[in-house]
């Protein structure tokens, strides 16, 4: 029941990424270059994936049960800003900017198989990897203390 219902879940937001063509790099990459080529279909992009969220958040929550498939919601606790949540924002968007791929664009747009999304999605587990073994292993073989920074 789970696979099939990530499964569904997963065709539904690939199918929205490649019909509102955030799957393009150019067209991400046009948003960016307000002083050229501006292109701000992905703010409309955005704000219709925010209003599908708080509305679906408000429904869900509301219920007063748990969710269908887990133990418990795992939802971020509100106002928490720290170095962690700054840093990945940070590297999430120069990411997105220098390559026009956000990780949600590129998953759908490897289908087409081209080598820079290939590239992409490689650099991006290879980041996931990476940044797991500095939070768990690294961290205390570097002298680091984790969550501080």
């Amino acid at each position: 029941m789970r696979f099939l219902t990530a499964y569904l879940i997963g065709t539904i937001f690939g199918l929205g990424i490649s019909i509102s063509g955030m799957a393009n790099p150019a067209k991400v990459l046009n948003f960016f270059d307000v002083a050229g080529t501006w292109d701000p279909s992905l703010a409309f992009v955005m704000g219709g994936a925010l209003v599908v969220t708080f509305l679906g958040y408000r429904l869900v929550l509301r219920r007063g049960s748990g969710p269908l498939l887990d133990r418990e919601f795992l939802v971020p606790a509100p106002g928490r800003i720290d170095a962690r949540l700054l840093g990945g924002s940070a590297l999430f968007g120069i990411g997105w900017g220098i390559a026009g791929f956000c990780p949600g664009g590129a998953l759908p747009a490897l289908g087409t198989g081209r080598v820079e999304v290939i590239l992409f999605v490689a650099a991006l587990i290879a980041g996931i990897l990476a940044a797991r073994w500095l939070l768990t292993t690294g961290a205390r073989r570097l002298g680091m203390v984790r969550g501080g920074w």
